[in-house]
């Protein structure tokens, strides 16, 4: 069993143990905002919708990014509510690769949570198995976890520049190159950062072997011994990408401000190409 990814037939055994996990439903794509919606019309047996928004982000600003960290007693308050108990197991999942599950899973298992994963495959592998599906809200009760913060590193604005640290940019590699920018307001990238597309960690929404991600990563740098920092738009899919590292035996930092954060920054110089 990986101690970052979880499979339909381990979770639904888990699901069956005297130690449930708690399990959330974390959908949500960048320019949608029914994810509730979409849990209310079929979830996970159990499952808690959780909004990425307003419970896995701090208010955004230019000054800190469209998905800051939020503080710990908010974190900590939200996961209570999802029914987190304290030493408890966590299963994390979505509709889109794990690309938002992530961000949960690097959340709390920085908050002090040691035991999270992510569903591989998400909702479609749950279908796909033929798995049960539930509608409307659920009623968790209150959750007795206490987090910390610290669990996993994260570095900030600064810490981007003044680092030898190998930076690996999570975006798509049009949105790096400075070809196209949906939201941010610079395209470009950061110097001297090396694409480094989160998408390249999956196969038919699937993460691709631990031995496989292995080798991407040592391809685009990685060698277990330097630091790595990984970004993408607001910190959301650097987390995945955080967790493929993870998979594979690698372990990097987060920048949570990300290019949201950096390309508000006048003063704060971007390459293109």
């Amino acid at each position: 069993m990986s101690n970052t990814l979880i499979t339909v037939d381990e979770l639904a055994e888990a699901m069956l143990s005297s130690r449930p996990p708690a399990v959330l439903d974390v959908r949500w794509q960048l320019g949608r905002d029914d994810g509730a919606q979409q849990y209310r019309e079929g979830h996970l047996p159990g499952s808690v919708y959780v909004d990425l928004d307003t419970e896995l982000a701090a208010p955004g600003s230019p000054e800190r990014g469209r998905h800051p960290l939020p503080d710990v007693a908010d974190l900590q308050a939200a996961a209570r509510r999802w029914g987190v108990d304290a030493l408890a197991p966590v299963v994390v999942y979505d509709d889109n690769g794990g690309m938002s599950a992530a961000r949960a899973w690097w959340l709390l298992r920085w908050g002090g949570v040691a035991d999270v994963k992510i569903l591989d495959g998400g909702l479609d592998a749950w279908r796909d198995a033929g798995m049960r599906l539930s509608k409307g809200d659920a009623k968790p009760r209150t959750g007795t976890v206490v987090l910390t913060g610290g669990g996993l590193p994260a570095v900030d604005i600064d810490d981007v520049v003044v680092t030898d640290a190998l930076l690996l940019d999570a975006r798509a590699g049009e949105r790096f190159r400075g070809e196209v920018e949906p939201v941010d307001p610079r395209p470009g990238h950061i110097p001297g950062a090396t694409s480094a597309p989160t998408a390249d960690n999956l196969v038919d929404g699937r993460f691709r072997t631990a031995d496989e991600l292995r080798s991407r990563f040592t391809d685009l740098g990685v060698d277990g011994h330097r630091d790595v920092i990984v970004y993408c738009g607001s910190g959301v899919t650097a987390a995945h990408q955080i967790a493929a590292l993870e998979h594979a035996g690698f372990r990097a930092a987060l920048y949570p401000g990300s290019y949201s954060q950096w390309s508000s920054d006048p003063e704060r110089d971007v390459e293109v190409g």
